[in-house]
């Protein structure tokens, strides 16, 4: 009998390890049993900014060495919890900067008295770094390692438990004159990085429930703690609103301080006799709900200032004022993040200084490496994602060229095109250029990053294109590039024509870059026929070898003596733009590759030397060309053999480049007609 749905649902589920992490997350345990779990492991009382950071660098870092600077790479932000989907590519100084920030203020050292404010252009990933940042304590705080715990309050003439409201450290119950020594027991039994603090006061809420506690106890607080408190294992969750807040501006109109502070909650006073009774006060503000996690300012500079006033005591004293009540502590990362336009206008503001000496801005620019921006949009538009269509080779990198061109400032140095500063980004060295060089061009180039087009505009237009071209099976990359092209006249983000004129005429520039890699690759593919350069490779080192020991080569046409045929040679090295001048060191550095293999009983290969094979291809593909009669393509006619030969490139782009039969069909004919133009070009 065939199983049921529904059974290879429970199965799949493995109901006894849910059950098992269920009665871990939902442990509870007297005080007492709290205070012996801190002692084994210290860790359980880390502060937010502890907790945060060690979240972080649990996922491991790696090293990577770019331009001579070392990089250090946290795996967090790759989105490991979310399977890549909010991965964040090419920003790793920022991100660096971020976790640098973190760390100081883990061990106390002033930072974590600081706003962190992320500050770029829209789309330059700031919320995704915020998104992955709350997703990823929400994971924490649900493992062993990121175990945290709050209390409870059981009082009289009530059986049911009520939490703290701002799910505060148990260890906060402890009276104050007996925390120094509580500490330092700890501290002396720990190895961990951190010594366990115990700071501020408990909410108001829980003052008063203390208060009446020791009342009934008559004052004595071991009892109290055993008859009134219970300790429970706390779970981080933004979406029930458990250490991690939102604030996200609204009409400054319904603006409301309370949103981050809590409100009175008006059906209560009558139970309770008074709006300044603790139990009849909602402490469910931002700032509130936020406690021992994070809180995410979104558009930070567009609260209103009173807003920002309450951001203040937050960041430097750690306390909020709800209404009617004391400073109460909190226990919380603040986290921000603005436009440019924003922030210009926050610096122009002098009544704004306080804000500003609190806030650690860390830019968070544009990528400006070509291959992280063709991971973005990989990642939304890849085979697993796109179905029912294909999308044709460099589709992709030709929207990403653009995109990173538009935030390249125009190089100083002169005969550096912008397109060459790319590929210097990007990682290709190039003649004349080296890895100080690029470390100039970035150091003379502030603004990079910071201003150009968006990611987001490109992932529309990319859309747009799927979309519109319901009619082909194979999305192109012109078919993207006119896209681009047609949303810049009312995109809302470009409002100089001066601009909007530069982006087109880049996208004229990547039209050529791209016409060049096409070209490439057809001719790579027509001169694919490895016999045929393993057969024109020999000839050319038979007459290399006579060359270079003076002597003459046998015709096996003729089986006369002949002098090394010199036009064959240079034909072939002037594909890579050896000089005359140069010919003969070139042939002598092949001779001597050849010998020094021969001496280990090696033979040299044409694909061993990246110069030869290039300018055997080359060589093949300009022999071959005019056989294959490429430019016929764009003819109605063309021959039974000819057909057959341009078939067998086509079915080599297939499998070799990724092309599918439509779009192998178009670059041919698109790389027929370039040709064409450049045969009625030469004739004329």
């Amino acid at each position: 009998m065939s199983k049921r749905p529904s059974d290879w649902v429970l199965e799949l589920v493995k109901q006894d390890r849910v059950t098992q992490e269920f009665k871990e997350l939902h442990w509870t345990g007297t005080f007492r049993d709290y205070v012996d779990l801190a002692a084994a492991d210290p860790r359980v009382a880390r502060n937010a900014y502890q907790r945060v950071y060690d979240m972080i660098v649990s996922f491991g870092t790696e090293d990577v060495t770019s331009r001579k600077e070392r990089v250090l790479r946290y795996r967090f932000f790759s989105d490991p919890l979310g399977g890549g989907r909010d991965a964040i590519f090419g920003i790793e100084p920022a991100l660096m900067k971020l976790v640098s920030h973190l760390k100081s203020a883990a061990a106390g050292f002033g930072s974590e008295k600081r706003i962190l404010l992320l500050h770029g252009p829209v789309g330059s990933a700031k919320s995704t770094i915020a998104r992955v940042m709350k997703r990823g304590l929400e994971h924490y705080s649900r493992s062993k390692d990121g175990a945290l715990y709050t209390f409870q309050w059981r009082m009289p003439g009530r059986d049911d438990w009520e939490d703290c409201p701002m799910h505060e450290e148990p260890l906060k119950l402890l009276p104050a004159d007996t925390r120094t020594a509580f500490e330092k027991s700890l501290d002396e039994k720990s190895d961990s990085a951190y010594r366990v603090r115990i700071e501020g006061d408990l909410c108001p809420f829980c003052r008063f429930n203390l208060r009446l506690a020791m009342e009934q106890c008559d004052g004595d607080w071991a009892t109290a703690m055993e008859r009134h408190i219970r300790v429970r294992r706390l779970v981080l969750s933004e979406k029930d609103r458990i250490g991690i807040g939102t604030f996200q501006p609204k009409d400054e109109k319904n603006q409301d301080a309370t949103e981050l502070t809590g409100d009175i909650n008006y059906r209560k006073i009558a139970e309770y006799g008074s709006d300044s009774d603790p139990r009849a006060f909602n402490f469910d503000g931002e700032f509130n709900v936020a406690n021992r996690g994070i809180v995410e300012f979104i558009e930070v500079l567009k609260l209103d200032v009173a807003f920002l006033y309450d951001l203040l005591g937050a960041s430097q004293e750690h306390s909020i004022k709800p209404k009617k009540f004391a400073q109460t502590d909190i226990d919380e990362v603040i986290l921000a993040h603005t436009n440019e336009p924003e922030y210009r206008r926050l610096q122009q503001n002098e009544l704004m200084e306080a804000f500003r000496d609190r806030t650690v801005r860390i830019d968070v620019p544009y990528n400006t490496v070509l291959d992280h921006e063709v991971r973005i949009y990989t990642r939304d538009f890849g085979p697993e994602r796109v179905r029912g269509k294909h999308v044709a080779p460099h589709t992709v990198e030709t929207a990403a060229m653009w995109a990173v061109l538009t935030r390249l400032s125009p190089p100083k140095r002169a005969g550096l095109t912008l397109v060459q500063k790319l590929k210097l980004y990007n990682g290709k060295m190039l003649p004349g250029f080296t890895e100080d060089t690029v470390k100039e061009l970035r150091a003379e180039s502030e603004r990079e990053g910071l201003e150009g087009i968006s990611p987001r505009y490109v992932q529309d237009k990319i859309s747009n294109a799927l979309v519109n071209g319901e009619s082909v099976n194979c999305i192109n990359p012109f078919l993207v590039l006119n896209e681009l092209e047609a949303g810049l006249s009312h995109h809302s983000l470009v409002s100089s024509e001066d601009v909007r004129r530069r982006y087109r005429d880049l996208l004229g520039t990547v039209k050529e870059e791209y016409e060049d890699v096409v070209k490439n690759e057809v001719q790579r593919a027509i001169s694919a026929d490895e016999e045929a350069i393993q057969r024109l490779f020999a000839n050319y080192i038979d007459n290399v070898k006579a060359y270079t020991q003076r002597e003459k080569i046998r015709n096996k046409f003729t089986g006369r003596q002949e002098e090394p045929d010199e036009r064959l040679m240079r034909s072939i090295e002037e594909k890579i733009e050896i000089a005359e001048s140069r010919k003969d060191s070139f042939r002598s550095e092949v001779m001597n590759a050849i010998g020094a293999l021969a001496v280990e009983g090696r033979v040299f290969d044409w694909r061993q030397d990246e110069r030869l094979e290039t300018a055997l291809e080359l060589k093949l593909f300009e022999d071959q060309k005019d056989s294959i009669k490429l430019t016929s393509i764009v003819s109605s006619v063309v021959d039974r053999e000819t057909q057959e030969k341009i078939d067998v490139v086509k079915s080599r782009l297939i499998k070799n480049y990724g092309y599918c039969s439509e779009c192998a069909t178009n670059v041919l004919g698109y790389v027929a007609s370039i040709f064409a133009r450049g045969d009625t070009r030469e004739r004329d």
